[in-house]
Parts: C-alpha cells; sequence; structure tokens
C-alpha cells in the first residue's frame, strides 16, 4: 500500500515539474517529443537505476506502467560488486526508463524511430545500427547526458581506460568486468569480479540492470568471439568491433588480404599451412625472416628468425606441435624489415578517424631490446620518430584506406586502431607490420595520463559516427611507463609472490600514477603478483628525460623480489650515456 502511494506522490511532483516553467524541463519536453511521437505503442516502464548526483523527472514525460520506489536508505561505499549480488554499487538512484518495443537510432541524427522492419535488414556489424530494447541509458548517451561506463577487461590497458573515464565529466560511474585487486583499491572504477565477459548475455543483463550508456571493450579475445555484436544489437553503445571486423587482429592473414587489396603499405609475406612449402619459401628468401601464428597467440605468435635453423623451428612448433593451438593452424612468412618500430592509434567511427598522440614501446624482455618478445616491457609518448609529417604519411598511408576498405567489405570497423608500424632504415617511410583492435598495452598507458579531454564523450562520438571534427587535447611534455614483471617471464613463472611500498612508490615524485596488470589481495590484505606482466608505474615530465627519472625513482621505491624491469625504458628517445647509472 505504502509503495502505491509514494508511486503517485512521485508522479504527480514530476507532474508538477513537468508544467513549470523550467526552460531545462522544457528543452527536455521538446528533446523527447520525436521519441515519444514516433515510438508508437511503446510499452513503457519505470525502475530504480544508479547514477550520481542527478535525480531528474526524465521518465515522467512518457506514460508509465510499472512504478517502484526506490531503497530509501542507500549501501555504504564498497569497492567490489558481485554481480549475482543483491546489493547496488556505491551509486545513487534514480528513475530510469525502459522502452520495449522494437526501434533503431540514428546515430548521426541523434533521434529515435520505430522501424523494426529496418531494423531486421541491418547487420549490426556493418550498419551499426541500435537494435532494440532499448535502455533510457542510450537515449542519455545519444542527448550527451552523463553515462555510467563498463569496462571490459582486467589489466594493465583496462586499468588506464578506468582512470581517464573517472577524470571525465561526462561519466556518472565507472565498471570494470572483471577488474583487478589493483583497480579496485585505487578506487578508479566497481570491479565486476564475477561476470564473464565472453557472455554477451550476462553481460548484456547486467548493462540493464544498471544503466550502462556506453561498453568500452579492452582485450581482443571478446571482440573476435562478437560481444560487441550482442551488445550492439541490443541497444547498448558500445566502443570496439564487431567480430568480423576484428579479424584485423584476428587474423594476421585476413589483414594482408586487406593490404594487398588496397594498396596499403607492408611487408611482403605469404601464407603457408604445409610446414614443407613454407621451409621452401624460408630457403629461397634467406635469413633474417619473421615467421608469425595467423591467430591469436597472446602476444607470443611472432617469431624474429635470424637463422634459417630458428626459422625451421619455428614453423614446425606452430605447424606440426601446436604451439599456439589453432592460431598457429597457419603461418605467414614475412621479410625482416629492418628499422626503428613505433605504435600509431587512431579512432575510428565507422568511416572516419582521428589519430591520437604517438607513442613507442619496447617489445623485448632485455636491455637493448634483447631476448625473446614479449607483450611490451614499456613504452614513452610522444615518440620522436614518428614525425607530424610521419603521423599525416601514417594516416593517409594506411590508416585511412583501412577505414574505407573495411567499410567497402562490409564491416565498418568502431573502435581503435592500434598501427604497429615500422619506419625502415632504407626509405624513412613507414610500413604496417600487424593490426591490434583494441588500445596497446603499455602504450594506452601513457596515452590515458597524457589526454585531457573528455574519454566518455570522444568515444561515445565514435559510437554514433560523429568523429568529424573532434579535436583531442593532450598534456605538454612526456609520459612513460616501466613494466615490472614476474621473474621468469615471457617464460614460466610463478605467482603469489608479495609486492610491498606501492603507495610510497606513487608518493615520491609528482604525477606518478601505478596501473594494475596482474595483482591480487591475499588473506593479509597484501598485494601479490598473479600475472606475468604485473605493474605498470607511469609518470608525466616535462620531457622524456624527466619522465623516466620520476618512474624509474617509483620503481626503484617498490619492494618486489619477485619481480624485474628494464632499465633502460627510452633509451631511443636519449643518448645512450643517461642508462649507465642505471646498472
Amino acid at each position: 500500500m505504502h509503495e502505491y502511494i509514494y508511486a503517485a506522490f512521485t508522479f504527480w511532483i514530476g507532474v508538477g515539474i513537468l508544467r513549470s516553467g523550467n526552460p531545462w524541463i522544457r528543452n527536455r519536453r521538446q528533446s523527447l517529443s520525436d521519441f515519444h511521437t514516433h515510438g508508437r505503442g511503446l510499452a513503457v516502464s519505470l525502475s530504480p537505476n544508479t547514477t550520481r548526483r542527478r535525480h531528474h523527472h526524465l521518465p515522467l514525460l512518457v506514460s508509465c506502467s510499472h512504478l517502484r520506489r526506490p531503497p530509501l536508505k542507500h549501501q555504504p561505499p564498497i569497492t567490489n560488486y558481485s554481480s549475482r549480488h543483491d546489493r547496488q554499487p556505491p551509486l545513487v538512484t534514480h528513475w530510469t526508463l525502459t522502452v520495449q518495443a522494437s526501434t533503431t537510432v540514428n546515430r548521426r541524427s541523434s533521434t529515435v524511430s520505430s522501424s523494426p522492419a529496418t531494423a531486421r535488414q541491418s547487420s549490426p556489424h556493418s550498419s551499426r545500427q541500435l537494435l532494440q530494447p532499448l535502455s533510457v541509458a542510450a537515449v542519455a548517451a545519444v542527448e550527451g547526458q552523463r553515462v555510467v561506463v563498463l569496462v571490459i577487461g582486467g589489466g594493465g590497458r583496462e586499468h588506464a581506460l578506468c582512470y581517464a573515464l573517472k577524470r571525465s565529466h561526462s561519466c556518472d560511474a565507472v565498471f570494470c568486468a572483471p577488474g583487478n585487486a589493483g583497480i579496485s583499491n585505487s578506487g578508479d572504477a566497481t570491479c565486476i569480479a564475477d561476470l564473464d565477459v565472453l557472455d554477451g548475455d550476462a553481460v548484456i543483463s547486467f548493462c540493464r540492470k544498471w544503466s550502462v550508456g556506453l561498453v568500452v571493450v579492452g582485450p581482443e579475445a571478446p571482440l573476435v568471439s562478437g560481444l560487441a555484436n550482442k551488445l550492439v544489437k541490443a541497444g547498448i553503445p558500445t566502443f570496439g568491433p564487431s567480430s568480423e571486423a576484428a579479424a584485423l587482429e584476428g587474423s594476421k592473414n585476413f589483414m594482408k588480404n586487406l593490404c594487398d587489396k588496397y594498396g596499403i603499405p607492408t611487408a611482403k609475406y605469404k601464407t603457408f599451412t604445409d610446414p614443407n612449402a613454407a621451409k621452401q619459401y624460408i630457403q629461397e628468401e634467406g635469413a633474417p625472416i619473421v615467421v608469425k601464428a595467423d591467430g591469436l597467440a597472446a602476444g607470443k605468435g611472432v617469431i624474429v628468425a635470424m637463422t634459417l635453423e630458428e626459422a625451421y623451428e619455428a614453423v614446425d612448433s606452430m605447424l606440426l606441435k601446436n604451439a599456439f593451438g589453432s592460431a598457429g593452424c597457419r603461418v605467414i612468412i614475412e621479410e625482416f624489415l629492418e628499422g626503428e618500430e613505433a605504435s600509431f592509434f587512431a579512432l575510428v567511427d565507422g568511416e572516419n578517424a582521428i589519430p591520437l598522440e604517438s607513442a613507442q614501446d619496447h617489445k623485448r624482455v632485455g636491455d637493448g631490446d634483447t631476448g625473446p618478445n614479449t607483450g611490451g616491457m614499456g613504452a614513452y609518448s610522444p615518440a620522436p620518430v614518428l614525425t607530424k609529417e610521419l603521423q599525416s604519411v601514417v594516416m593517409e598511408s594506411i590508416i585511412l584506406p583501412t577505414v574505407k576498405g573495411m567499410s567497402a567489405e562490409g564491416c565498418k570497423f568502431v573502435g581503435v586502431l592500434y598501427a604497429g608500424l615500422m619506419i625502415e632504415k632504407k626509405s624513412g617511410l613507414p610500413k604496417l607490420i600487424e593490426y591490434n583492435v583494441r588500445f596497446g598495452d603499455p602504450e594506452c598507458q601513457v596515452l590515458m595520463v597524457r589526454l585531457e579531454s573528455d574519454l566518455a564523450e570522444v568515444l561515445l562520438a565514435a559510437c554514433r559516427g560523429e568523429l568529424t571534427g573532434v579535436t583531442l587535447n593532450w598534456s605538454p611534455g612526456s609520459a612513460m611507463v616501466v613494466v615490472m614483471a614476474s621473474k621468469g617471464y615471457p617464460g614460466s613463472y610463478e605467482k603469489g609472490s608479495e609486492i610491498q611500498n606501492l603507495e610510497e612508490a606513487e608518493q615520491v615524485a609528482p604525477s606518478v600514477k601505478i596501473f594494475h596488470a596482474g595483482t591480487a589481495l591475499d588473506a593479509d590484505g597484501n598485494f601479490i603478483a598473479t600475472g606475468g606482466r604485473v605493474l605498470g608505474v607511469t609518470a608525466k615530465g616535462k620531457d622524456v628525460e624527466e619522465a623516466q627519472d620520476r618512474a624509474y625513482l617509483a620503481v626503484e621505491e617498490i619492494n618486489w623480489p619477485g619481480g624485474f624491469y628494464r632499465r633502460d625504458i627510452g633509451w631511443r628517445a636519449l643518448p645512450q650515456k643517461q642508462f649507465a647509472t642505471r646498472e
């Protein structure tokens, strides 16, 4: 009985506000008039949902079929949340509208119309149309209101994205699934440890329950498995490509064929499934030569063979010994390019692209860029090797032809394109080595600490196909990240070693931020290592030298006997004599 009285009371308060002369209400009434007019036959419901600091009456602009009273008392702040638990995250409740009809959203004009036939005829990965049911969170995202964001992933890259999103004025709250102990402990996001990010239905259910208005997918595996397809089809704005478009990273053969078809400069190559034919080609080309597994191999499927014997062994390990499982059932044999590697990132909305700042990482595990390849042992931004002139060349000859080519192939790319480049020594021009379809790790860390624009707003613009005219603001100076990894990485390593003095390390110098990639808390509340790459110690400075000094000061403050790090991150951007003191 009390709930019905409360519902009626709230309804008439809303009606009174709507009839007021408040200009904000008048604007919102007009903005939803088309939505209500075109959405014929809509069944509308109200339910409590989460935002911070906002109590608006937007849902009262349309008829109601169900109304519940929000909780009178809010739960105390928490840093971890179980998606199976009934308690709410530490956010204030407000009313949320849910539309139960089939509609599509025109991303460019930010209008909503009822058109089930059009929705059925359109491919979710080619047109990126939003299909119903559509939540008010999606409408809010289109209208530029503050949104709740869900970041998919649990590494250092995702921690950096959460950190940047938390600072975005258009972002109300940040969830991260599964997240990690460091993300949770830092307060940069509320971690959802038990949400299966490969289960599209579970992710959709969570998004609807908590009115998530933007999903940002960090790792490549959920993208290749089709998570973005399902989210877009469910009407949830998603920054990340469809599974078809994610083949740019999921299959090196697909990427190479696209380069051939659209004239994108890349290394000469051939693809093989027969080990004998692959070895014959290697013998004809000579060493050094590069052997790549076609599919996803967690950053370890590329072998730079300096001798014929190393190349033959790499072919056997992939095609005969199944070292990378199905990812290595086909190999690409590629010419060895001599020069300097660089990373180039661009945000893409399906038809247009805008560049991010330049960055350069260190793939090899040892000082002086020696030893086996890793996921990345450090990075810095900007990268001096990528001059403004070269960045223009990369956009015109590599990024834009890729975007246009993907559109022409019927699988528009929406997300971030991460181009691994080689600036050839003999020509000074860039060639494409590989594509990743997500932010790089650890490059994302240095980019996010330098980004001054509203990240949530920019990513939503990409989801709507509205990047044309968008500009990004970056802090002056440089940023550097030094990765601390478990001893033994990239080979086998032990887990569970304790890490101390992390809080002290962040205080040793200005602008130091530690991003967690593979940490957990033990029974006593101490941080322990659970992965290969564990920490990304990041710092900003007026130049790369100051950023480097601050990053290494923080690294040296950390007490972790079970870890190691390279002592020469940034050496290509600085005179080598500066590294003599880091022995």
